[in-house]
């Protein structure tokens, strides 16, 4: 057990000491008081220093013990630390909070509340929400720093029974803080939804929460349900919250979070042995770039100028890979390829594609228990072929919606989409099986696969994403009754490098895009020319640091209108156009 000297200076010089921004953390706990309680009992209590990381680096994946305070927008912290090497870290959200949370104190604030609240008080924004709990809660609620403790109260009530509570000032942040979470927010769930640094939050029934995180993976949280009543509360009421109710008659619903996150609740215990249950998927507001994911090795810059060159001359390319292997990210991170003038349509179950352009129309599925008010994939992308679209983006390909998709791209609309393969042999299977069944000789309407998978790497143990290989499809032969397809890059899991066939084994290259362009055959070596300027554009974007989406995406928009040689001469010349 540590043993603070004298007064709590000697905790706060250790912990500053051990922070990578000392400044910036003396400045975040003199603002949050609750962060300086939180540390004090937990480094008493394990002699542990935590230490402050102003960001996270990829580089923390090596980390065995992990003992690290991030900032999750104020005033949540976020605690990671471990308790033993065999036992997943441990994920706690550091709130400001009433010890033993003063249900009593809750319930007077609650009631004098709604004592004041009239037609007055109306919102149309979360923003104006918190607002407007912010201005009842001066009315009903006054600072009085005579009262010592924290969650400790007095009640003064005049002769018409209207209550004025009187807490000290950091009680009244407390319930500030509370109320707004719970009213305005997603309750337990809203440090989850804050922290960037989250992928997945799961709920598998009574128990903690767990979390998949960006740089950590897998974490136990001490967040926890511990009574059916309490989990079955919580999920009907975030699903009122989100316009979706679930009921035992209606038990399984997938919905979107206010933030844009993708939730799938199963509710009740006779459909889940362990009680209800909950999965959210998030997602980030700036998608992550095509110059992110090089640098990250995801693919390589060639891989990825190769990406460049047909999806802006305007043909199919699909994303495949197995569940989290992280196709949907690599889809929206090659939009940016397409001619920026090009008018996208977009068909998702929940809207999760982002794309920069400006003439960008975007659809999504509805459900309804009306079967015939129901909106499915398959009649969206119906609608599609008759809106003139230069591009339309599946957001994942499932079911007969395919057979549509093959349609699109036979009458000339280039089809970008996710789908579930983890090879082109599987790929082909599932399209020519029940229920898409799609000609055997209709599979070269398909230009481009891109096979993405969760792996882990050899050298480190680490899991990553990884593009395993680029395909071409060249089509079917009758007479073998063969598929022939050219894998064109293939990544090399002991080395951890993605190799390109090389010059004169594309195409795609040589035989669309080359004569789109009008280069003769004798001039081929031109289109590898301008594949090789791409790629150095890009990584000349990496090297100066260009990862924003926005920026990558300005940078290629500028690309079109200058030329690329031009581009490629003020990138080396170290400049920005």
């Amino acid at each position: 057990m540590l043993r603070l000297e004298g007064d709590i200076m000697s905790f706060l010089t250790e912990l500053l000491e051990n922070a990578d921004n000392p400044e910036e953390f003396k400045a975040l706990i003199d603002r949050n008081p609750h962060l300086k309680m939180y540390l004090e009992e937990f480094i008493d209590k394990t002699g542990s220093i935590p230490k402050y990381l102003s960001k996270l680096s990829r580089e923390l994946r090596g980390l065995r013990m992990p003992n690290i305070i991030y900032l999750a927008g104020e005033p949540i912290f976020i605690h990671i630390y471990s308790i033993s090497e065999d036992r997943r870290p441990i994920y706690h959200p550091v709130e400001p909070r009433i010890p033993g949370i003063n249900y009593k104190l809750i319930e007077i604030v609650e009631e004098a509340l709604a004592y004041v609240i009239d037609d007055k008080y109306d919102y149309s924004s979360a923003k104006e929400h918190e607002e407007l709990i912010k201005r009842a809660l001066r009315e009903t609620v006054s600072i009085d720093n005579s009262i010592l403790n924290l969650g400790e109260f007095r009640i003064k009530e005049d002769r018409y029974g209207y209550k004025k509570i009187f807490v000290n000032k950091l009680t009244y942040d407390c319930l500030e803080y509370f109320l707004i979470r719970e009213k305005v927010g997603l309750g337990v769930l809203e440090p989850f939804i804050r922290d960037s640094y989250i992928e997945d939050i799961t709920c598998n029934g009574l128990g903690p929460l767990f979390v998949e995180h960006k740089i950590f993976h897998s974490l136990e949280t001490t967040v926890k349900f511990e009574s059916e009543e309490e989990l079955d509360e919580f999920i009907i009421k975030l699903s009122e919250r989100i316009g979706r109710p679930v009921a035992y008659r209606r038990p399984i619903v997938d919905a979107v979070l206010p933030d844009g996150s993708r939730i799938n609740i199963v509710f009740g215990k006779d459909i889940s042995q362990k009680g209800s249950n909950f999965t959210i998927r998030k997602f980030s507001e700036i998608p992550l770039s095509i110059i992110q994911l090089c640098l990250w090795n995801t693919m390589s810059f060639l891989e990825a100028a190769y990406l460049w060159m047909l999806l802006e001359n305007g043909l199919s390319v699909w994303i495949c890979g197995e569940t989290a292997s992280g196709k949907t990210t690599t889809l929206k991170a090659i939009t940016t390829f397409i001619d920026p003038n090009a008018k996208i349509i977009s068909i998702e179950d929940t809207p999760e594609v982002v794309v920069p352009h400006e003439n960008w129309t975007r659809e999504v599925t509805r459900e309804s228990e009306d079967k015939s008010a129901s909106v499915q994939m398959y009649d969206l992308l119906r609608a599609a072929l008759r809106q003139r679209p230069n591009y339309i983006i599946v957001g994942e390909i499932r079911g007969i919606e395919g057979s549509v998709a093959f349609q699109a791209m036979q009458t000339g609309h280039p089809v970008m989409a996710t789908f579930h393969a983890a090879s082109v042999e599987k790929l082909i299977q599932r399209l020519t099986g029940s229920p898409i069944e799609i000609p055997k000789t209709y599979i070269d309407n398909l230009n481009a696969v891109v096979i993405q998978s969760a792996v882990r790497l050899p050298k480190t143990g680490r899991l990553e994403r990884r593009v395993i290989s680029i395909n071409e499809i060249i089509g079917y032969d009758p007479v073998d009754e063969q598929f022939h397809f050219i894998e064109l890059f293939t990544w090399d899991p002991a080395t951890d490098r993605h190799e390109f066939r090389g010059e004169g084994m594309s195409y795609l290259l040589e035989n669309k895009i080359a004569r789109m362009k009008g280069i003769p055959e004798r001039k081929i070596r031109k289109i590898y020319e301008e594949l090789f300027m791409r790629e150095e554009i890009l990584r000349l974007l990496g090297e100066m640091g260009v990862t924003n989406y926005y920026d990558v995406w300005e940078v290629i928009k500028k690309s079109r209108i200058i030329g690329l040689e031009k581009m490629l001469e003020i990138l080396r010349g170290g400049k920005l156009p």
